[in-house]
């Protein structure tokens, strides 16, 4: 089948990321990123077109806004190279709030960009915080596309029990930072945001039931406005990758609280194996067919980012 799938979740190590990336933890051993080795990598899995991001927040004063604001110019480029094959989604620094705010109008006005990469947290500061507020208004004003990237919680050392945390606390992470901002009222004030939830949500659709009920319960929440039934359709509005996610034990709890409409075909490209990818794609495809199937791996991410859809 000639390549057809759009790859919301797939990484850019190149350029101005290289040397940070090689700071970050990783699972295995990661190879050196080219625009032609993945491009190749992309014709073996038949993926049109990939939306490229970084997993990490740059942090660090005016560096950090510097090493953001390479990292969007060279995807800039990198998209101007090759339109039809490359998306991007903007990486904004994590020390203050007006400088993720003048990075995010640079990277989607200017430049261009598809969308916006944040992580699941910022230095202990989840999507709740206040902190949050400024970015998460506009954000929900512009209503683009924002993946929510997992990363190491405050205490990862010592909870992921010696292990990479991208093991289970990173898909922990994001069912934590959701919550947290269900709880703390967030799709109230921003009811506007497009989330973009890595690996199947996690944990969280398995859990959402039992998340629902807690919002009854005292104490477990903010606003008093927040409620099971809020819980239950916000879960249902928020957008799902596959990424490292392919097979039933992922896909059936994410179907139970959303529809394939709401589901977007991912891999972790740049970060997985090429064996792993090959074998989520499988069970992917062996899971679903038809209709839901082409929403997933296409139809959903061209309606979700317009500006791909126009290149």
């Amino acid at each position: 089948m000639p390549a057809h799938r759009i790859d919301v979740h797939a990484h850019y190590f190149g350029g101005a990321v290289a040397a940070q990336a090689a700071k970050q933890p990783s699972p295995g051993n990661r190879a050196p990123w080219s625009a032609e080795a993945t491009l190749e990598a992309m014709e073996r899995t038949e993926t049109a077109v990939q939306i490229l991001s970084v997993p990490f927040t740059p942090q660090g004063g005016s560096e950090a806004k510097g090493l953001a604001r390479r990292i969007n110019e060279d995807l800039a480029h990198l998209i101007g190279r090759h339109p039809q094959r490359f998306g991007a989604l903007a990486c904004l620094p994590g020390d203050d709030p007006d400088a993720m705010l003048d990075e995010l109008a640079y990277a989607l006005d200017v430049l261009r960009l598809d969308g916006v990469a944040l992580t699941s947290n910022v230095a202990g500061r989840y999507l709740g915080n206040p902190w949050w507020q400024p970015l998460l208004a506009e954000l929900d004003r512009r209503a683009v596309p924002v993946l929510v990237h997992p990363t190491s919680c405050p205490h990862a050392t010592e909870l992921a029990l010696g292990r990479h945390p991208s093991v289970i606390e990173y898909p922990f992470d994001t069912a934590r930072t959701i919550t947290d901002a269900l709880f703390a009222g967030v799709f109230h004030r921003h009811p506007d945001l497009n989330l973009i939830l890595p690996h199947l949500g996690g944990p969280l659709p398995a859990l959402a039931w039992r998340i629902a009920e807690c919002a009854a319960m005292p104490g477990a929440h903010d606003p008093a406005t927040v409620t099971p039934e809020h819980v239950t359709d916000v879960l249902a509005t928020l957008y799902y990758d596959t990424a490292m996610g392919g097979s039933p034990h992922a896909l059936l709890p994410a179907l139970q609280v959303t529809s394939t409409d709401h589901l977007l075909f991912g891999t972790d490209a740049g970060a997985a194996p090429a064996t792993t990818i090959d074998r989520a794609i499988t069970a992917l495809t062996t899971t679903l067919q038809g209709n839901g199937l082409n929403a997933i791996e296409h139809a959903n991410a061209l309606r979700l980012f317009p500006r791909l859809a126009a290149r």
